[in-house]
């Protein structure tokens, strides 16, 4: 059954028209739309299979955005919508987080085990221009702070005899390099020749990664490189 149109502010009638009074048009109900004509505060969104409800101001922060447009029923874009009402948006929900967040309260809030560029990608594809430029800054203050750390190196004291020394150098790789030679003497007699002893101390440059570990000279590499160098 269909409500009663009933105004708590009728109008007088005019001139025995009709015009107000019981059941007649009112002034100030007249410029309120129909229910449904407006949109709604809230709006869903379902980005790759996971929803999200917000506000429809808060999507239009940026009017020359992609969820501006959407807001707006823009005809130029296809926005599918599921059985929920929600609109389809087949993009990434684990990076749109941020995003609508940034929307929401203005700050770039990025969880540690989220990629920056992966962020930038969806701001990109919104086109939210002022999140571009926060994102973009943020990756090159983090690049700047890896390429400041110090390099570091892992060391390694190889013995070897004389007729192994040449071989040993010259099939060293993967980023080894020979640091220093320090000779021990001849310990022990092979057949009828002295055989001549070497330490060898080699060290490799150690790449800056998240989960790297890093090396020091051991104190028994150390105390060797002292002594070969008092020989």
């Amino acid at each position: 059954m269909a409500a009663e149109n009933h105004c708590d502010f009728p109008v007088p009638p005019i001139g025995g028209l009709g015009l107000g009074g019981p059941g007649g048009p009112c002034r100030r109900c007249s410029s309120v739309p129909p229910l449904g004509t407006v949109p709604g505060k809230w709006v869903r969104l379902n980005v790759g299979g996971t929803c999200f409800l917000t506000t429809r101001q808060t999507l239009c922060r940026d009017p020359k955005s992609f969820l501006f447009r959407l807001c707006q029923a823009d005809p130029d874009l296809d926005s599918d919508k599921d059985e929920t009402g929600a609109y389809l948006i087949d993009r990434d929900p684990t990076y749109f987080g941020p995003v609508l967040n940034y929307l929401r309260h203005g700050k770039l809030v990025i969880n540690k085990d989220l990629a920056e560029e992966g962020v930038l990608e969806e701001a990109e594809f919104y086109n939210i221009t002022s999140l571009i430029k926060l994102v973009k800054d943020k990756i090159r203050e983090r690049d700047s702070k890896i390429s400041q750390v110090p390099v570091k190196h892992v060391y390694r004291v190889l013995q070897c005899q004389e007729e192994e020394l040449t071989q040993m150098v010259s099939t060293m790789s993967d980023g080894w390099k020979f640091e220093q030679l320090v000779s021990i003497g001849s310990s022990y007699n092979y057949g009828n020749e002295d055989q001549a002893e070497f330490l060898c101390v080699v060290s490799k440059e150690l790449h800056n990664t998240p989960y790297g570990t890093t090396s020091e000279p051991s104190e028994k590499a150390k105390i060797l490189q002292e002594r070969g160098s008092r020989m």
